[in-house]
């Protein structure tokens, strides 16, 4: 079963390819998606990082969160079922 983390406070010109590079180092990423605002296309500085597994989700959390990644601290979580929009 995958496991999905939030990751915030990402730096606003960095690439969903950089990091799964990063976040590669603490096991297999299945998929990453930044999160941009729909009518700029801009980042909004948090996207989710999904593992195969949670023992790798669980590495990246203690590796990564609080760390720099591009120029900012980051913080890592696993990520919170989406709610439902009207």
């Amino acid at each position: 079963m995958s496991t999905k983390l939030f990751i915030g406070s990402l730096p606003f010109r960095t690439t969903e390819d950089a990091i799964k590079d990063y976040f590669s180092q603490a096991g297999n990423v299945v998929s990453v998606k930044i999160i941009t605002d729909r009518e700029t296309g801009r980042s909004k500085g948090f996207g989710f990082v999904e593992y195969s597994n949670e023992n790798d989700a669980a590495t990246a959390i203690e590796m990564f969160n609080g760390k720099e990644f591009e120029g900012r601290t980051i913080f890592v979580s696993e990520a919170k079922p989406q709610e439902k929009r009207n």
